[in-house]
C-alpha cells in the first residue's frame, strides 16, 4: 500500500512539473477573459453574441474574474466559444507534493520530539541536540513513510 502511494506522489509530481513557472500561473491584473479578448482585438459585443449575452453582462464577467469571484463553469464556457482550452489546478509552492510532503512530515515530527523533550526535560531526562536531531530525522522519515493523517491537521 506504501509503494502505490509513493507511486501516485511521483506520479502526480510528473504532471505538475510542466507547471513549476512561476510565469505560467500568474493571472493578468484584468483577468484572463479581457487580456485574450483584447489580444484577439475582440468586442465586448462580439463576446456576448458568441456566449448569448449582453455586452454588459461581458463587462460583468470581466470584472468577476478580476475579483476572484467567477465560477469555473464560466470559464469553460468562456474558453469553449473561443476555442480555448480551460486548464484549472494546483501547484505545489515549493517544488513537488514529495518536498510538500517532506515539509510537513519534518515540521511534525519537529513539534512531537521538541513537546517529548521538553516534557523529559522537566523530569531530568532531557536529551542532547544531536539526539533530538537525530529522533527529528526518524520520526519524519515514519511519519512520511506511513503518510499519517495528522500530517494535514
Amino acid at each position: 500500500m506504501r509503494n502505490k502511494k509513493k507511486l501516485l506522489i511521483e506520479q502526480l509530481d510528473q504532471k505538475l512539473k510542466h507547471f513549476q513557472k512561476t510565469e505560467m500561473v500568474l493571472v493578468p491584473d484584468k483577468g484572463w477573459i479581457n487580456t485574450i479578448r483584447m489580444a484577439l482585438n475582440m468586442t465586448m459585443a462580439q463576446l456576448g453574441a458568441k456566449l448569448n449575452i449582453t455586452r454588459q453582462g461581458v463587462k460583468s464577467i470581466e470584472e468577476s474574474e478580476a475579483k476572484g469571484t467567477i465560477s469555473l463553469n464560466s470559464l469553460k464556457d468562456i474558453a469553449e466559444v473561443l476555442d480555448l482550452k480551460f486548464v484549472y489546478g494546483f501547484v505545489p509552492k515549493d517544488g513537488t507534493i514529495d518536498n510538500l510532503i517532506n515539509s510537513k512530515s519534518e515540521k511534525l515530527a519537529r513539534k512531537i520530539v521538541l513537546r517529548t523533550n521538553q516534557n523529559m526535560k522537566l523530569e531530568d531526562q532531557g536529551i542532547g541536540d544531536k539526539k533530538i536531531n537525530d529522533s527529528i530525522i526518524d520520526l519524519a522519515d515514519e511519519i512520511k513513510r506511513e503518510m499519517r493523517k495528522s500530517l494535514w491537521d
